[in-house]
């Protein structure tokens, strides 16, 4: 039976939006036969020690990432975002100076962010990275109709990362997803980039879901009724089994 591996997941360390709890997670995991899980919590590592001993204690692979925004100069208003998953041991070095550095020099309103200049030069070593979905900047500018500028921008990608770039696809039904989706893929083909089927996981069942959006609200400042508040999030967040995810 072909197996899945979960490459983007907030456990409840990313404050915000994540309901997931380390030790229920590695539960789901083993029981869906999935061989390895990757952690990203938004902008932090603050989960990072208790994931990898209650990975290694449950006979899983655990993957270290983050969820990181990226600061734009062109566009301060709107950064980035791209996750970043550790490939080795000079990854996870680069992994952890990078967001320390977005906590000490990065933070823009009260959100650490990492500089693109950052990862020039060696600060991009050992590190995988995904494109952000339809909420990075090539998502944003195939869906605005922009081809030239996601190409420009996947281009500026691949000369610091190479290989170990990849188109991030999801399909949770939130808007934008299939046209991100097939724009992706049609670029994917031309520029001879690889893609990857994350489901950007909040929590562990879609029971949970309503659970997960009070902590949004709790977040926002916002009333879970309130018609005009923003619902970035779907019910199928959750985490999905291989078969599901095939």
């Amino acid at each position: 039976m072909q197996s899945f591996v979960h490459l983007r997941l907030h456990t409840e360390y990313s404050i915000a939006d994540g309901l997931v709890r380390v030790p229920a997670l590695m539960e789901a995991v083993a029981s869906a036969a999935m061989p390895a899980v990757a952690l990203t919590d938004r902008g932090n590592l603050f989960a990072m020690v208790k994931f990898f001993r209650d990975a290694e204690r449950a006979g899983i692979k655990p993957v270290i990432g983050v969820e990181a925004r990226v600061h734009e100069p062109a566009d301060a208003a709107q950064p980035t975002e791209l996750v970043l998953l550790c490939q080795n041991e000079t990854g996870y070095r680069r992994l952890t100076a990078l967001v320390t550095r977005s906590f000490l020099e990065g933070q823009r309103r009260g959100v650490p962010m990492i500089e693109r200049e950052w990862l020039a030069g060696h600060g991009a070593d050992g590190l995988i990275a995904l494109s952000g979905g339809r909420r990075g900047d090539i998502g944003r500018a195939i869906l605005g109709g922009r081809e030239s500028d996601a190409r420009d921008a996947l281009e500026r990608w691949l000369k610091l990362f190479g290989d170990r770039f990849y188109l991030e696809l999801q399909r949770t039904g939130r808007d934008g997803e299939e046209a991100w989706l097939h724009g992706a893929v049609a670029l994917a083909s031309s520029c001879g980039v690889p893609i990857v089927a994350t489901n950007d996981v909040c929590f562990l069942r879609r029971a949970d879901f309503e659970a997960h959006e009070a902590r949004v609200c709790i977040h926002q400042g916002c009333a879970l009724a309130d018609p005009g508040r923003a619902r970035p999030y779907s019910e199928q967040q959750y985490l999905r089994t291989p078969a599901e995810m095939r």
